[in-house]
């Protein structure tokens, strides 16, 4: 039991990862504080980990409002008397090329992706420095090894992925970790939401599904990184492959993102 009996709060709790998320920590003994956009998601994650035996919190949220962040966090810390792990969970991806990604869209996926995750963050931090406790930050292989048509949305993670590093230099000392998760291909709703952040459930997931992981098995691998408190964490098989390729070899990966375009 990792994290027995510790209070843990997960934005984006309602579907994916941070559903996946939601049930392994509550295997491993925390109690959780579900936030998200949708009311019957969270309702559903909450009935579930009552199922394990675990108290569950539902605080409906959009993270771009600050004010309900700082008011979630106040909640929680009040409901179970502090907060040991933030997990900024929140996000989606804006699909297109650059010369078709709007400025509107540009400004949403930041302010979810980036400044809706710091906000988190803050509001948190408080509650996490009385009890020596844990970030974990959802970046992707995305701030690695970028592909043509994700320009906004890796540009996102790239953020987030320097807000991690710098994050765990500035707390280092005081008792708080930061964990940046950084998935490959994963089960979720992500290829599902659109670029205004709106769900379509009748939307394909054109990923390649030969490379994807079951969100449960991410959540597994993500839960034990956040309790070793490592700084940043890379995974599945082929995102550690392509991570690798991004950051030791540019050229390798500016060749194969490009070599279709050259045939052509």
């Amino acid at each position: 039991m990792l994290f027995e009996d510790r209070v843990v709060w997960i934005t984006g709790a309602g579907s994916g990862i941070g559903r996946a998320l939601a049930h392994e920590m509550a295997r491993q003994g925390a109690d959780l504080a579900l936030s998200g956009r949708r009311q019957d998601r969270l309702d559903q994650v909450q009935s579930e980990i009552e199922a394990l035996g675990r108290e569950a919190l539902v605080l409906p949220l959009d993270v771009t409002d600050d004010t309900a962040v700082f008011a979630a966090a106040d909640a929680v810390g009040n409901r179970f008397n502090g907060i040991d792990v933030v997990i900024a969970n929140a996000g989606y991806g804006v699909a297109g090329r650059f010369e078709r990604v709007t400025t509107e869209q540009w400004r949403r996926q930041f302010e979810v992706n980036v400044v809706g995750l710091t906000s988190t963050v803050r509001a948190a931090l408080p509650f996490l420095k009385r009890n020596e406790g844990r970030i974990a930050l959802l970046g992707s292989v995305a701030s690695m090894i970028p592909m043509p048509g994700s320009i906004a949305y890796a540009s996102s993670k790239y953020a987030v992925r320097a807000i991690g590093q710098t994050l765990s230099m500035e707390l280092s000392g005081q008792g708080v970790s930061c964990t940046t998760l950084h998935p490959g291909f994963v089960e979720s709703e992500i290829a599902q939401v659109d670029n205004e952040g709106e769900f379509h459930a009748d939307r394909q997931d054109s990923r390649p599904q030969k490379f994807m992981w079951p969100a449960d098995k991410a959540a597994r691998v993500c839960v034990k990184a956040i309790h070793a408190r490592k700084r940043e964490f890379v995974f599945t098989g082929h995102g550690r492959f392509g991570a690798f390729i991004g950051r030791h070899m540019p050229g390798v990966a500016h060749f194969a993102m490009t070599r279709n375009k050259k045939k052509r």
